[in-house]
């Protein structure tokens, strides 16, 4: 027993690993407990020290110190953490794991001291255990544990799966607190499955620490906002300021430091110039923000290769192709001169082209896929499709074709309205009502425009027009329209385009990107039909090699879509929430059930693209003069 200032006492005793000890702190004495065991250089061991506060009715905390040879650890019984609304949680046990001291000689016996102190007279205390335990687990070995917020866990090892709500570290010194947890290493949020991964090279000695913080709150990883209730002497006021500086606190870390404007996504509002790789771009400790499946990693990035290389080779058949017709009119051969369907094989080229921009921008999403960047994987499908339907369109009107000048503008007010649904299209009434006008005026204009075949102006006297066209065909003579086959198509066009603009104007889903590429898929099909109809009835048949097209597309883009609509993960959720979606690898253990959507869609695109090319072959020997026009 040692003096100490003023009336109060040190209190020094010897204590044992794997022993619990039933103590009272005052505050006349301070209480040491001194440990000592052998740390081996090629042997990785922690040290758990867990404690319990007996008196429920403690109004000053207890003070622990763990001291060290190089490191000082401090925390207090009862513990206090915060959750949303400036709640408070009070929890008497609490348990920490301290870290292993560094030692060059090949085993050293080291000293660590926890010191005791309280300034409440008569605390009952009691040391569950301080525990001496192996740290190192293996990889593909399982292992358990339980944690609560007041005592998180450390253990060494690849993967921790548990069934809360947590936050992961690694790396040493620890820490192990829901406010630092996020200081180093790499952390995410997870409710029932996650998994980080790990870069051999990150770590020389081939080991590392995994720390599991369990959250205060279901709502940090979004689980429903409980009710808050007013107490009887809490103001409505009052309510909502604390409201306001707990979401301050608990969002403070979405935004960045200037330093970080180069390496930080959510910091890219501050330059003046904004690129795609600013929005794909993210430090590597931010895991909690993305909704990447890390089981799989680098995976979903990869497999967009195939996008690449098959519109590489599409590039490759469509200038064998021209090289093979340009030859043929250099001879002069009737057959190119005069039979066919004129060739034209830019739109051809765009298309490949954009195939290949599809795989890029798709890598780029999938770097840090969330509602912003989106838009980025869908920018091309829409070109995809508009270029389809273009293409199919000058089959048979090469002569009043849409000029490109035109063509890229509309497909660039698609993108346009694209990034504007984005960014004003969630829960807002008046984008959508906007939206939905434009939408029902171009699908109104766009049938007018095909069924006149061009044969029209819009300017001051379309009104004009419109009556006189009303009154002689519907009211002084009711005749039926003079282009049947193409009535019918604008009408079916027109009846689901307005259904869209129904169900987005009621619904206002909250992806609209999805949307918007639905509303062109839906018209490429119904146009890709009506062509296919229209060339059977006018008696002209499909190739062998195009049917084998059809079919094997057809086919592929089945399995696709299934692959598609297995959704290992969406942004649609908090990110903990998303890696409940996630499962296991399926190919070669490395790619998922998205990479396979990536592989068949790409294959499958690949092969829509030579239906196109391939369905008019058959016309190649027939006078143009007497291939229909529909």
């Amino acid at each position: 027993m040692l003096p100490a200032c003023g009336a109060s006492v040190v209190i020094q005793r010897d204590a044992q690993f794997d022993v619990t000890y039933d103590d009272t702190v005052t505050s006349d004495n301070q209480t040491i407990y001194s440990y000592n065991h052998t740390v081996s250089r090629n042997k990785t061991e922690g040290v758990r020290v867990s404690v319990e506060l007996l008196s429920e009715s403690a109004q000053s905390p207890v003070l622990f110190v763990v001291r060290q040879k190089q490191a000082v650890l401090s925390f207090q019984v009862p513990l206090i953490l915060r959750g949303l609304y400036q709640r408070k949680y009070q929890y008497t046990q609490v348990g920490r794991t301290l870290c292993q001291p560094p030692t060059k000689a090949l085993a050293e016996t080291q000293f660590f001291y926890l010191d005791v102190r309280s300034h409440q007279q008569g605390v009952g205390l009691l040391f569950r255990k301080v525990m001496l335990f192996s740290s190192l687990h293996r990889t593909d070995k399982k292992f358990s544990f339980n944690a609560t917020p007041s005592q998180p866990q450390r253990r060494s090892g690849v993967r921790v799966v548990i069934s809360v709500c947590v936050s992961r570290s690694v790396q040493c010194p620890v820490y192990e607190l829901d406010n630092n947890v996020a200081f180093i290493g790499m952390y995410q949020t997870m409710t029932t499955t996650a998994a980080i991964t790990v870069q051999r090279k990150d770590f020389p000695s081939n080991s590392f620490y995994v720390v599991v913080v369990v959250k205060t709150e279901d709502e940090a990883c979004g689980g429903p906002l409980r009710f808050y209730p007013l107490l009887p002497d809490r103001s409505l006021e009052s309510v909502a300021r604390s409201r306001q500086e707990s979401l301050s606190s608990v969002e403070e870390d979405d935004y960045d430091t200037l330093a970080d404007i180069d390496s930080d996504k959510n910091i890219v509002r501050t330059k003046k110039f904004l690129c795609v790789s600013d929005l794909a771009r993210k430090d590597k400790r931010i895991l909690s923000k993305k909704y990447q499946i890390y089981f799989c990693s680098f995976n979903n990035i990869l497999s967009n290769l195939g996008y690449v290389l098959l519109g590489l080779l599409f590039l490759l058949i469509i200038l064998q192709r021209d090289i093979l017709h340009n030859r043929a009119l250099e001879r002069n051969e009737s057959t190119a001169v005069e039979c066919g369907i004129p060739k034209h094989f830019g739109l051809y080229y765009a298309m490949g082209t954009a195939l290949m921009m599809e795989g890029l921008l798709s890598a780029c999403y999938h770097v840090c896929p969330n509602y912003t960047n989106f838009q980025f994987d869908t920018s091309f499908m829409y070109m995809i499709a508009g270029l389809c339907m273009l293409k199919l369109y000058q089959k048979r009107h090469p002569d009043i074709n849409a000029s490109a000048y035109s063509a890229y503008a509309c497909l660039a007010a698609v993108i346009f309205f694209s990034v504007l649904g984005v960014v004003f299209g969630k829960g807002n009434t008046a984008f959508w009502i906007v939206f939905s006008v434009i939408h029902i005026l171009a699908t109104l204009l766009l049938s007018t425009q095909l069924y006149y075949m061009g044969r029209w102006r819009l300017n001051s006297g379309i009104l004009r027009r419109m009556l006189n066209v009303i009154y002689t065909d519907c009211i002084r003579q009711c005749s039926g329209p003079m282009y049947i086959d193409r009535m019918v198509l604008l009408v079916m066009g027109n009846i689901v385009n307005w259904s869209l603009a129904a169900y987005g104007l009621i619904k206002r889903p909250n992806d609209f990107a999805s949307y918007l590429l639905a509303i062109a898929i839906c018209n490429l099909l119904l146009y890709f039909t009506f062509y296919i109809i229209m060339k059977l009835r006018s008696g002209e048949r499909i190739q062998c090699l195009a049917l084998v097209c059809i079919l094997f597309t057809a086919v592929v883009w089945g399995f696709a879509l299934f692959f598609f609509l297995q959704g290992l993960s969406t942004w649609q959720k908090t990110p903990a929430e998303s890696r409940e979606h996630n499962r296991e690898c399926i190919l070669l253990s490395f790619f998922d059930d998205h990479d396979i959507w990536h592989f068949l869609s790409s294959i499958a695109m690949f092969g829509s693209f030579l239906v196109l090319l391939t369905m008019d072959d058959d016309l190649d020997t027939v006078q143009r003069d007497k291939i229909y026009v529909f």
